[in-house]
């Protein structure tokens, strides 16, 4: 190829092409400044903190990570930990908080803890024992908090005074931080809160002694001792997590942890008393509990309940200005916004997250008829105003009557990042060396969303073996209107076969009752939807080959890929499966019980999901693909299923990743994993 970069090779240096895109957006509340990450191009992965002018649509460099931090970036295990939880892949400054007027920002950087003075740049360091881990501005600006060997510091900013707020009282307790099942599951990655005066500071305290203990070694450094890690797999105990308040003293806050014992969301607000979101561990029924921070005594403003499940959805429950409870409910068919009592959105209308919450009304993300699209509304108890006006995936940022849209559309690469005033956030981020050619579609009676990909060199009349490329579970979506979300797939298919990626039952976008058709039938319901879409799409795309049909996914989508090939062989040729879950009962709590319930209630549920018992079965190629350091879906799974094909006779290729977590960052892994794929599957589908 000369010089010319493959598109592997690219698609990993670039970090899938995130590199260099603009990303964690602050609106000043006069609306003058947005301040944001980036890195200074496309193949950097530390990010740098900018300002964009909105008057002069000028951008300015704040604080280059490089300039503060010379010696190679050094991280905690706790902060290694941590990104993880938030798939963070990148290097720098990762994450920032401000002050309430946007005056100030803090960050860290190896465990170093700065603050900057926005307005003019400058950036001094607070001297902190041991490694900061999430520091946090209080809203007025004068005081900062972080998390450093698991207590929650707060530092006055004038005198420099570091005071230690909680301390740990025990040798698996840690205050301020998020436990593994909120970061993991709940997207709640922080563990503590201050007033919006200041003055308390509310911190969780979780207690990972009940926590079933796993090691993660490394094989390839047997002089390593083994990672230990506190797992909550199904049916096992999870941590104990409580709640504090600290001003001039302690207040425990009091509710029944024993009936409801995850910790969902917390709000503080200057709109009305601290909120706390708990759950039952069913997941089935949960309050939102406005705290007393005299006493910790609690009140329940709300108790809902569901049959299945409550999902957790960003941005609520919170108070609005006039001291109404927000919050998003299943309500026939559709994620609604209700206030107080009054659901203020109508049936058909998916909410998936609260932007922002102001006078004029509620800033929400959601999709109407098209799941593929994701659209930002501003929502009032009269109406809805759609703001995002072209076809694509949105997401927004608001303050100071500015309006800030991310947006990824089919016609074009990455996000863009446009403003209500005008102008335009740049991006760094690297052009792909292909363009996606994506056909969506809309099969079958349950109307599932399709995109096929073929070569394009493709010829028509000419049959090519097809590959599916799903993720296929809750949580995830991979067809959606965004031109990015389909270059590996294109890739693929320029190797010489028609992709096809499906979103089946339980994918969001489609309201509660299509997430819910997979209440304890994982396996039956999204295996069910991969192959009706791909005899629908067969049947009106003739060129689609189905005596050579092949299988790939990751983590859920490998679960999926394995499934296929043990379950239907008649359908599925071959399979890899990356980072599969092969046993329901070594997957976490709060995700794994949602969906099949408890293990020692439902163990035939458990059994018919698992794929150990398929083992005998297996007659197709298989390659199984796992992270031997991955702490999430952890290398079990695959060591497990590979025994058990070995102890049947069935011959199988596994493929171990030393070093490798659930995330596959690292440059020369990700692009030759791409390789080894295409190699694998054109020689089991030949």
């Amino acid at each position: 190829m000369g010089n010319e970069i493959s598109f592997p090779r690219q698609h990993a240096r670039t970090q899938r092409f995130t590199l260099g895109a603009p990303r964690t957006f602050t609106v000043a509340p006069d609306g003058a400044t947005v301040y944001f990450l980036r890195t200074a191009a496309a193949t950097s992965r530390a990010n740098g903190l900018w300002a964009f002018d909105t008057a002069t649509r000028s951008e300015t460099l704040l604080v280059d990570p490089n300039t503060l931090l010379t010696d190679p970036e050094d991280l905690s295990p706790e902060e290694r930990a941590r990104r993880e939880r938030t798939r963070e892949q990148a290097a720098g400054i990762v994450g920032y908080a401000t002050d309430g007027a946007v005056r100030q920002a803090v960050f860290a950087l190896s465990g170093r803890l700065f603050v900057v003075e926005l307005a003019t740049g400058a950036v001094r360091e607070l001297p902190v024992p041991g490694a900061a881990i999430d520091p946090r501005l209080d809203p007025t600006g004068r005081k900062v908090g972080y998390v450093a060997d698991g207590a929650l510091h707060v530092v006055e900013l004038e005198s420099g005074a570091d005071r230690v707020v909680a301390a740990p009282d025990g040798p698996d307790v840690t205050w301020g931080l998020a436990e593994f099942i909120a970061a993991e599951e709940m997207s709640r990655y922080r563990g503590y809160w201050f007033s919006p005066d200041g003055e308390r500071v509310l911190a969780a305290r979780v207690d990972n002694a009940p926590v079933p203990r796993w090691h993660i070694a490394d094989p390839a450094n047997p002089d390593k001792p083994a990672a230990e890690i506190a797992y909550p797999a199904a049916g096992e105990a999870n941590a104990v997590v409580g709640v504090s308040v600290f001003g001039a003293g302690r207040v425990d806050v009091t509710w029944d942890r024993d009936a409801f014992p995850y910790l969902a969301t917390v709000s503080w607000s200057s709109h009305g008393k601290p909120l706390l979101q708990v759950q039952s561990r069913d997941q089935r029924r949960a309050l939102v509990l406005a705290v007393d921070v005299e006493t910790g005594a609690v009140d329940v403003v709300a108790d809902d309940t569901d049959p299945h499940w409550l999902e957790i959805v960003p941005g609520v429950p919170r108070w609005t200005p006039d001291g109404e409870l927000l919050r998003v409910l299943p309500i026939g068919d559709a994620n609604r916004l209700v206030v107080g009592d009054r659901p203020w959105t109508p049936d058909g209308f998916q909410v998936r997250a609260v932007l922002d919450v102001a006078e004029d009304g509620v800033l929400v993300s959601a999709s109407t008829d098209d799941p593929t699209q994701t659209h930002v509304f501003l929502v009032t108890a009269d109406g809805r105003t759609r703001l995002s006006t072209e076809d694509g995936v949105h997401g927004a940022a608001r303050a100071g009557g500015v309006l800030l849209l991310v947006s990824s559309a089919m016609d074009r690469f990455g996000p863009k990042v446009t403003l209500s005033t005008g102008g335009e956030i740049g991006t760094f981020a690297e052009t792909p060396v292909l363009t996606p050619e994506v056909r969506l579609r809309t099969v079958g009676e349950r109307e599932l969303r399709t995109a096929l990909l073929f070569p394009r060199d493709h010829v028509p009349g000419v049959k090519v073996p097809v590959l599916l490329d799903p993720y296929g579970g809750p949580h995830a979506q991979r067809v959606v209107s965004a031109r990015n979300a389909y270059l590996t797939s294109q890739w693929l298919a320029d190797q010489g076969f028609a992709v096809l990626v499906v979103d089946g039952r339980g994918t969001p976008g489609r309201g509660p009752v299509w997430e819910r058709e997979i209440a304890f039938d994982f396996a039956g319901a999204t295996l069910e939807d991969q192959v009706d879409a791909l005899h629908a799409v067969a049947a009106v795309e003739p060129d689609l080959d189905l005596t050579r049909v092949g299988i790939r996914g990751w983590s859920y989508g490998g679960y999926l890929a394995a499934l296929a090939v043990l379950r239907r062989p008649d359908v599925f040729h071959a399979g890899i499966a990356g980072a599969p879950v092969t046993d329901w009962r070594l997957y976490d709590t709060h995700y794994t019980e949602r969906y099949l319930g408890h293990p020692d209630d439902k163990p035939e549920i458990y059994d018919a999901n698992s794929l150990i018992a398929d083992a005998p079965k297996l007659e197709r190629p298989l390659m199984i693909v796992h992270g031997l350091a991955d702490d999430n879906v952890v290398a079990a799974h695959t060591l497990r299923l590979s025994s058990a094909l070995l102890a049947a006779g069935r011959p199988h290729t596994v493929l171990p990743l030393s070093g490798v977590t659930h995330m596959t960052p690292q440059e020369q892994v990700a692009e030759n994993l791409l390789l080894l794929q295409v190699d694998f599957l054109k020689r089991s589908l030949a």
